[in-house]
């Protein structure tokens, strides 16, 4: 199992590559793998055959190779109990849930966020973010996990889109702010942050 990731990145997204998610991934569900790199320079190009976007990360597992931490994700929770459930009813809540953390949630986190840093005097999105969030807030008011009464893939996805910095510090939101504090406690989630933050501080040397 491979993951690849970017050689190097500045301080700002150090910590929130989403290389960390199949890291994290491969770490609950005790799976043997390593990391590979792509350069940072000239990185919009120089691995299209194998992201066609130019983005990180992508996946190499045997014969498979895959792109989309989503699709990366699926793939590896299907080899895995500890991520996806097997018994059907669990399994199609996961992955319910899997889907919403990227069509319902950072399909909106993003943009907000990039207009956020880009110091635009009026964000437009900020009503639609209070409604969306409102509505997660809601359901994790009611629930410790997504999906069937434990921790799967979901939650791991859910959470790190939750985790950026500016959508945790977004209005008040306490289920949603235990729910992160809760599943980024897992000590996968800890040794996957840590070893991402290390490769790229070991990287500084060679610049």
């Amino acid at each position: 199992m491979i993951i690849w990731t970017l050689d190097w990145v500045p301080d700002g997204p150090r910590g929130f590559v989403r290389d960390l998610r199949l890291r994290w991934a491969c770490e609950e569900a005790g799976f043997a793998y390593s990391v590979k790199t792509v350069p940072f320079e000239g990185r919009e190009t120089n691995h299209l055959r194998h992201q066609p976007f130019g983005q990180v990360p992508f996946l190499q597992d045997g014969d498979v190779e895959l792109f989309e931490s989503g699709a990366c994700l699926l793939h590896l929770a299907r080899q895995s109990e500890a991520l996806l459930p097997r018994d059907p009813a669990g399994e199609a809540a996961t992955v319910q849930w899997l889907f919403a953390a990227l069509n319902s949630i950072e399909m909106l986190t993003v943009p907000w966020w990039f207009l956020e840093i880009s110091g635009a005097k009026d964000n437009g999105l900020n009503e639609w973010m209070e409604k969306r969030l409102g509505q997660l807030e809601k359901v994790l008011g009611e629930r410790q996990w997504l999906a069937a009464d434990r921790f799967t893939v979901a939650d791991l996805l859910m959470a790190d889109v939750l985790r950026v910095p500016k959508v945790r510090a977004f209005g008040n939101r306490p289920a949603a702010e235990a729910y992160v504090a809760r599943v980024t406690a897992r000590p996968a989630f800890r040794k996957a942050h840590a070893d991402q933050l290390a490769h790229f501080a070991a990287a500084d040397q060679n610049r």
